[in-house]
């Protein structure tokens, strides 16, 4: 896990914990662990505290937002860090229109991705 920069932190509204992401989705804070390993979300330090935390825009009601895991895995295979891929997903693009992180949360993945893909090439 990596701590981030106040640019990158200002990129995101809101924050959770990984005990209020279990919460909310309803398991144990080790489940959440686990997808933040795999993968499937994830986390920075940040605060006093340097507590690990999930930006809240990529959890929906009481699961990640779809799309979300194929999104990260793309910027991975692309070379992104965990810094880069919050910062790519969180800086507005005018084609989508707003952010790749709104675009996923209103289901429109398959653009995301699409921008994603095109990192690569």
């Amino acid at each position: 896990m990596t701590e981030i920069d106040a640019k990158i932190d200002a990129l995101v509204p809101a924050w959770l914990t990984l005990p209020d992401i279990a919460e909310r989705l309803g398991v144990e804070v080790t489940r959440v662990r686990q997808l933040v390993k795999e993968g499937q979300l994830i986390a920075v330090r940040r605060g006093e505290n340097r507590v690990l935390q999930v930006p809240a825009a990529f959890i929906d009601g009481d699961k990640v937002v779809k799309g979300l895991t194929g999104t990260l895995t793309l910027l991975r295979d692309d070379g992104f860090t965990v810094e880069e891929m919050i910062e790519w997903l969180f800086t507005p693009d005018p084609t989508l229109p707003g952010t790749p992180a709104q675009a996923l949360s209103e289901n429109r993945g398959t653009e995301v991705k699409r921008r994603a893909q095109a990192l690569a090439v």
